[in-house]
């Protein structure tokens, strides 16, 4: 049973989360033979203020 935890910075549509949990699925079953009922996502969205690269905050690096 595959399971798919997505972790982002920022946040993402409704329409857009649909759309990556329908390619995933699709992905893992024509490519893994994974059935689409098997396969879980979750999607974790981080404050950009929450998240740092190179020493600096998200939401400061521009």
């Amino acid at each position: 049973m595959p399971y798919v935890h997505i972790r982002l910075a920022g946040t993402l549509s409704r329409e857009q989360k649909a759309k990556i949990a329908e390619e995933i699925t699709d992905t893992l079953e024509r490519i893994a033979l994974k059935p689409k009922e098997y396969t879980y996502l979750t999607f974790e969205e981080v404050a950009e203020e929450s998240w740092a690269i190179g020493g600096k905050l998200l939401d400061e690096a521009t």
